[in-house]
């Protein structure tokens, strides 16, 4: 029934006038990026009346919301997540996301996401048309339910740089980033006592219509008693108005029944994101 409803949701949804959202857009864990990754760009929103002032500074933007919804069918897993995301100063994103992950035969999880992103350099600095955003941010994380032993709660701390290449035949938008991180499965199954440091990455194609489309990496981390698959996505956005986005993905969360490391199998993806 909850498919069903989703399904029905993003479909009713009609096309209106206006400028258009997109990316980034509120992720799984409540911040600016796509699905698994932050971007260097913060989940803030251009245009007018956008952002109360005082004077001449910008000192909040009205917030975005993204929620999604994660069907992982080999391990039985229905995932759903719900965000939000702010802009102070045009500087700083705070954030906050909400996951529930609930599976046949065992308790269902409740993740809680406090994340916070300062934007180091935007991009094109010094008036050049070269140089990426650049943001540092951290996300700290506690689950319920995890197994005893480990520990409930978390940091992660990440360093992202994100580029749009507007001259090739379609804009193109590059990002790439250093993330360290204790989480199992990003958290939902607690929290390691080690630390390990993985890459990430996003690549997507805005299309003509308002479609984007596009492919997302996140290395699994790797500790002496636990390790992550890797994961990967691949995506179609549609920015129908100024205020709404509409995903659809696949993603592949590692081999479920591998004995090497810890994936979750390959599921659909469906999002709502919605910019004030």
């Amino acid at each position: 029934m909850k498919k069903i409803f989703l399904i029905v949701f993003f479909l009713s949804v009609s096309l209106t006038n206006g400028l258009f959202a997109g990316a980034p857009f509120v992720n799984l864990e409540g911040v600016g990026g796509v699905a698994f990754n932050p971007l260097a760009y913060l989940a803030d929103s251009d245009g007018e009346d956008t952002h109360f002032k005082l004077g001449e500074t910008d000192i909040i933007g009205k917030p975005r919301l993204g929620g999604w919804y994660v069907s992982l069918d080999n391990v039985k897993v229905d995932w759903t997540a719900i965000g939000i995301a702010d802009t102070f100063f045009k500087r700083l994103e705070v954030s906050y996301g909400y996951e529930t992950i609930a599976q046949d035969n065992a308790s269902t999880k409740r993740k809680n996401n406090l994340g916070a992103k300062l934007l180091l350099l935007p991009e094109n600095s010094f008036d050049t048309k070269f140089l990426p955003a650049i943001s540092a941010g951290s996300i700290f994380k506690h689950t319920s339910n995890v197994t005893l032993g480990v520990d409930s709660s978390g940091a992660d701390f990440y360093l992202v740089a994100t580029k749009l290449i507007d001259h090739l035949p379609r804009p193109v938008l590059l990002s790439g980033g250093l993330l360290s991180t204790k989480g199992r499965v990003t958290g939902v199954f607690g929290f390691d006592k080690d630390r390990d440091e993985v890459f990430f990455g996003n690549i997507d194609v805005i299309l003509p219509w308002n479609f984007i489309t596009g492919f997302e990496y996140k290395q699994g981390a790797r500790y002496s008693d636990f390790k992550n698959a890797n994961y990967w996505d691949l995506h179609l956005a549609w920015t129908p108005n100024k205020n709404l986005s509409l995903i659809l993905a696949y993603v592949n969360a590692g081999g479920h029944k591998s004995s090497k490391v810890t994936g979750l199998g390959d599921g659909v993806v469906l999002s709502a994101q919605y910019a004030f």
